[in-house]
């Protein structure tokens, strides 16, 4: 049995994953669970980039570019942030954010 997949269906699906990302940004205090839910936000985003470029078919792949660029940016994003998570780690051993923040990553 085929089923017929439509441009909704890919919209709900980034909308699902954008909410799922955001509720984890707004509630996590792991700065580790933290980036793995913007990570799932820029993933929603790549997926309504792709299927726009699909559905639209403009002759230019102008969102297959832009989601490149996105998945580009999102890999130096963890880059620099588990840079600064190893900093963190070296210097103190919470990785709590809200107790870095209030006491300056200090013992």
């Amino acid at each position: 049995m085929i089923f017929d997949i439509s441009l909704i269906h890919y919209l709900v699906l980034a909308l699902i994953l954008f909410c799922i990302g955001l509720l984890g940004v707004l509630t996590s205090k792991n700065i580790i669970r933290l980036l793995m839910c913007v990570e799932i936000m820029l993933t929603s985003v790549n997926i309504n980039f792709i299927a726009f470029a699909n559905y639209l078919d403009l002759g230019n792949r102008l969102g297959d570019s832009v989601a490149i660029f996105v998945m580009a940016v999102s890999a130096i994003e963890v880059a620099v942030g588990l840079c600064i998570l190893i900093c963190l780690a070296n210097y103190s051993n919470n990785m709590n954010i809200e107790k870095q923040n209030k006491t300056g990553g200090r013992k």
